[in-house]
């Protein structure tokens, strides 16, 4: 296998004065910029004493210096720490901590509510920004800050060049990130991956979706996390694409803009981002009774139906080849008028301990309802008698798994089967053809009171599908289903409802998903929730507060 370094050296001599990161509409580095910092960042370590297998902590937005600092401290082969900006400062505390950070990367704002007492091991802070130092108990480090310019230009007299740029590939087996799921800061998760890993996921992606010196990627997904780590960043900077970051999550109009401006090969994002596009700007057209009578005509509906996909491809950009979702499942409303409407889309499955694939298919092979098949790096398995026709967790193993939990031996040890397969806590069924179909979440599957198997998520698409409801989260309370719901706003102004109405809601709503459940997954009762629910920077509900 080869190691993603080898991939990022060759990138970079290649496309020496081409721009690799930017901010957009900000500040640009080519790769010949991002390479002399990176070896910048070298010096100062080695100089100011940090070792290779040091932790180094990154906390900050998406930004193209964050992508430096991440290869500044990887290629050193110190382990990396990314840690997402929106967790509290308590938190944020707690992870660098818990982590046995010795260098942290931030920013003034994030810094300024830190408590740097709870950060014993940091030996120096460093302004993600603009790279000047925001604190340094450590003379070592400020002494080889203070001269890195002076010891930059002795080490290459005659310039830094692309000869120069030589990184370390045998360590695949080393180290390389730990990357926590969540903030909370009891008994915290840090999954530990080795090189190997992000050079498993690496090699897959440049092998069944190749990136290239003449595309663009834009990136909206943190970071901090695996998702957006190794698909909107990694992957597609080790073949020469220029990567141009938003930041902060997008409003719409910002989206579209850097979209219309950048025009990437790929958008990568979650089912949510999709399906509010498709409620919002496809679905009120699908909705006219002029549409319903000829989207139904053979012949012309294929007409209409172009013309809708070439509108939204083109609001992208225009050079999209693919959207490719993953997190959660896609609403099958919303999935069967992708299809109509031959959007290019398809939805992998993978999470952080699997950095983070484990399956995906090309959108013109991929199977509606499904998450895609086996990586080929990855052996995946459903754990039941009949995979075909029993639910089961779905399991893995592979070069592109992680080995465990940073100071968790619990966690880790629960992590995996007696014969060395990554318990995904997943359900799902797989196909004749290998797709894997994902049935629900095993820790929210509901037992009815008659013993059947009760899949929230497949009950919340019903009601999501309901007039009015943004997103549901079902849970069971006591023998009763209970549907919370969400409801849009926007759309109730707009259609006029007066008090009456709106109040009528709920019970519509139970009524009308009842209509398309089974006996055993009636809905009891429709709560409506008056702010969004609270989610994971993966756009997930956090279904535990709702409960």
């Amino acid at each position: 296998m080869e190691h993603y370094f080898s991939r990022l050296q060759s990138a970079i001599r290649n496309y020496w004065d081409k721009p690799a990161l930017t901010n957009f509409e900000g500040e640009s580095f080519t790769y010949s910029q991002m390479a002399a910092i990176i070896e910048k960042f070298h010096i100062l370590f080695r100089n100011g004493g940090i070792k290779k297998g040091d932790h180094i902590a990154i906390c900050s937005r998406n930004s193209a210096r964050w992508g430096i600092c991440f290869l500044a401290a990887n290629t050193y082969e110190a382990v990396v720490v990314p840690i997402l900006s929106d967790f509290n400062p308590e938190n944020i505390n707690a992870l660098v901590d818990h982590s046995e950070s010795v260098v942290l990367f931030t920013d003034e704002d994030i810094f300024a509510k830190l408590d740097v007492e709870k950060m014993p091991r940091v030996r120096a802070a460093v302004n993600v920004l603009n790279f000047t130092l925001l604190f340094c108990k450590d003379d070592v480090i400020r002494t080889s800050f203070n001269e890195i310019k002076a010891s930059f230009d002795a080490a290459y007299p005659m310039g830094f060049s692309r000869e120069n740029v030589v990184y370390p590939i045998d360590n695949l087996e080393d180290l390389s990130i730990i990357n926590y799921t969540s903030g909370t800061s009891s008994a915290p998760k840090g999954v530990m991956l080795p090189y190997r890993c992000l050079s498993a996921t690496i090699a897959y992606g440049q092998k069944r979706i190749p990136s290239s010196a003449d595309y663009t990627m834009v990136s909206m997904l943190p970071m901090a996390h695996m998702y957006g780590l190794a698909f909107e960043f990694l992957y597609p900077l080790c073949n020469g694409t220029t990567i141009t970051f938003l930041g902060k999550a997008p409003t719409p109009s910002t989206l579209l803009k850097a979209m219309k401006q950048e025009k990437p090969y790929l958008l990568i994002t979650v089912p949510l981002v999709m399906e509010k596009i498709f409620k919002s700007a496809i679905k009120p057209k699908l909705k006219k009774p002029i549409m319903k009578v000829l989207c139904n005509i053979p012949g012309l509906n294929k007409i209409i139906f172009k013309k809708i996909r070439e509108g939204l491809e083109s609001a992208f950009g225009g050079n999209i080849q693919m959207f490719i979702m993953g997190g959660a499942a896609v609403n099958p409303e919303v999935e069967k008028w992708f299809r109509k409407i031959r959007l290019p889309y398809t939805v992998g499955y993978g999470m952080t301990e699997a950095a983070p694939l484990l399956a995906y298919e090309d959108w013109d092979k991929y199977a509606a309802g499904s998450c895609g098949k086996a990586i080929d790096c990855a052996e995946v398995r459903i754990d039941s008698e009949d995979p075909r026709h029993i639910v089961g967790e779905i399991q893995a193993k592979g070069t592109n798994i992680c080995t465990g939990y940073f100071k968790n031996k619990e966690a880790s040890a629960n992590l995996f089967t007696e014969d060395g397969f990554l318990r995904t806590g997943d359900l799902g069924l797989v196909d004749a053809h290998g797709n894997i179909f994902i049935k629900g979440r095993s820790k929210n599957m509901i037992l009815s009171a008659n013993g059947q198997n009760v899949y929230p998520e497949e009950i919340e698409a019903v009601v999501n599908n309901e007039p009015y409801v943004v997103e549901s989260v079902v849970v069971a309370r006591a023998t009763k289903i209970v549907a919370i719901v969400f409801l849009d706003q926007d759309a109730i102004n707009k259609d006029h409802l007066d008090a009456e109405a709106i109040s009528e809601i709920p019970e519509i709503v139970k009524m009308e998903s009842n209509k398309h459940l089974n006996n055993y997954s009636q809905i009891s009762v429709v709560e409506v929730r008056e702010q969004p629910f609270e989610k994971t920077p993966k756009m997930s509900i956090k279904r535990y507060l709702y409960k």
